[in-house]
């Protein structure tokens, strides 16, 4: 019971930061706010953040796997990877873009998530 209300805590921080971040870069173009979202994605799976989001696709699974809640988060790190994908497109960073997709694509793929969906403590009123 403790892990799960740990767990539900950590998503709430995170879909806070993400939330925030993602409107600030999308209203700002700014890629320090990207950055902020990254930083958060990498915090979610207590990786560091230059290295995580460096990683290939598959290796960002890998070590989802090997952190022992990537079932529990890959709807939440799917959907931000995505958001980040066209956030880094509308930067004009297509190189950037790609990979998050990517990466969403491969996270939504290896934890049965469908990568359209968005999570329900993303949704708007």
């Amino acid at each position: 019971m403790l892990h799960k209300d740990y767990l539900l805590e950590v998503i709430a921080q995170f879909v806070d930061a993400v939330t925030e971040a993602l409107g600030l870069a999308r209203k700002r173009h700014d890629p320090e706010a990207a950055r902020e979202a990254e930083e958060a994605v990498a915090g979610l799976l207590d990786l560091d953040a230059d290295v995580a989001l460096r990683l290939s696709p598959d290796s960002l699974v890998t070590m989802m796997h090997l952190s022992g809640v990537g079932d529990s988060l890959a709807e939440y790190v799917t959907y931000t990877l995505r958001e980040l994908g066209d956030v880094y497109e509308e930067l004009g960073d297509q190189e950037t873009a790609q990979l998050r997709r990517q990466q969403a694509l491969t996270v939504a793929s290896s934890f049965d998530v469908d990568p359209d969906v968005v999570p329900e403590e993303f949704q708007r009123d």
